[in-house]
């Protein structure tokens, strides 16, 4: 343990993958074959954990297409210009987490990813959305030769495509521009693929906002339990499928391993209240300082609870050390203050392990559930029974 607390029980993963996911799965490299940009949205709280690996083989053959056939043309036609081909990762919600260690995950993420842009928004820096928007822009000015640039938005649900794509639509458009897109702090609001958006008029710069897509399946074990929990504490998993006493007990923990002498939720607490492991101990001091009180004088630990999460969501990201970790994804041994250089390399090192779990959990089929494995098998009996079908039906028309 990277800490004196111990981790809670965790409940086991829930299943959230509506009908409208899958839809927009199967429509993805439709839709890659006609986009230059790809614009993907993580949630700076947890930039490892909010990856969906399930883009990625799409966009590794995206990326490997484009390429092929940038070369190609290049060839038999050099003055036609290569053809545009862009991974942007955005973390939103940057107010969300220490600022120390942003330029060092940015570095440790550029070491890792040459291939991908990264930066940091929050939707109260406009500095920030002014820079995307430029981004955008200056990439669609590299390249003259094509009429519009298209960008294809995409991330995991409650990420915040929409509220930024209307944002970037303010900042690009000439004159008042309204809101094209609803939004909502609940995920799963975006159910279809939108109409196109105009973001720039010169150059021309067109977007989708796509709907979040959640992990059909979020793995087995503690690393399946632990990524459910963590997805849900940033709203990313419908309101309900968890109980706000398990995420806050996980929360507490994590708040405890990144600072065990002065956690971030002491400052909610009464003057004096030393670090807990105990969550019932902890949201029963919370419950009577906000006053949160059944009948009886009893704490209602369910309420604070509530309360406590929905703080965290706001604000209490942002107060971790930098002794001990940074957001919920990356934890290392507590030492002595550390250089940028050194947190860099602590990063680096929870990314290429990151990298490797997810890379054993897909040869061991981690992230596929029975269920799943049941209905891929019915649907390759299903197609063999049909390919055999029509194989007999041709014998049969020939023989007559």
């Amino acid at each position: 343990m990277l800490s004196r607390f111990q981790p809670p029980p965790l409940p086991p993963p829930q299943s959230w993958y509506p009908g409208h996911m899958t839809q927009f799965s199967r429509i993805l490299p439709r839709l890659l074959s006609r986009t230059d940009v790809v614009l993907e949205l993580r949630d700076a709280r947890l930039p490892l954990t909010s990856v969906n690996r399930n883009f990625e083989g799409a966009l590794n053959r995206w990326r490997s297409e484009r390429l092929g056939l940038s070369e190609h043309a290049a060839i038999s036609s050099p003055h036609a210009g290569a053809r545009v081909c862009e991974r942007v990762v955005a973390f939103s919600k940057r107010d969300l987490v220490p600022e120390w260690g942003i330029e060092p995950f940015q570095k440790a993420m550029e070491t890792k990813f040459p291939q991908q842009r990264t930066m940091f928004v929050s939707w109260n820096r406009p500095k920030d959305l002014k820079t995307l928007s430029s981004l955008l822009v200056n990439i669609a000015r590299e390249h003259p030769h094509i009429p519009e640039l298209n960008v294809l938005v995409v991330g995991m649900p409650n990420v915040g495509k929409s509220t930024l794509l209307n944002a970037l639509r303010a900042i690009g458009i000439s004159g008042p521009t309204p809101k094209a897109l609803r939004t909502s702090a609940q995920p799963g609001l975006t159910r279809a693929l939108s109409t196109r958006l105009k973001l720039s008029e010169d150059p021309l710069v067109y977007s989708f906002d796509t709907p979040g897509v959640m992990l059909p399946f979020l793995g087995r074990g503690d690393r399946g339990a632990e990524r459910g929990v963590k997805l849900a504490l940033i709203a990313g998993i419908k309101e309900g499928l968890y109980d706000n006493e398990a995420l806050a007990a996980y929360l507490l923990y994590r708040l405890n391993a990144l600072d065990g002498a002065k956690p971030a939720y002491l400052t909610l607490l009464p003057p004096g209240t030393t670090p807990t492991d105990d969550v019932h101990e902890f949201l029963g001091i919370l419950a009577r300082r906000l006053g949160m009180l059944q009948r009886g004088g009893i704490p209602n630990l369910s309420r604070a609870a509530g309360w406590f999460v929905r703080w965290w969501r706001d604000e209490g990201g942002t107060a971790s050390t930098r002794r001990a970790g940074w957001g919920l994804d990356f934890e290392w041994k507590v030492d002595e203050d550390m250089s940028d250089i050194a947190v860099q390399r602590q990063m680096e090192e929870c990314i290429e392990h990151f990298v490797m779990e997810e890379a054993r959990e897909e040869e061991e089929g981690a992230g596929v559930s029975t269920t799943q494995e049941r209905k891929r098998i019915r649907e390759e009996k299903m197609a063999k029974w049909a390919l055999r079908t029509k194989n007999r039906l041709a014998r049969n028309k020939s023989a007559s």
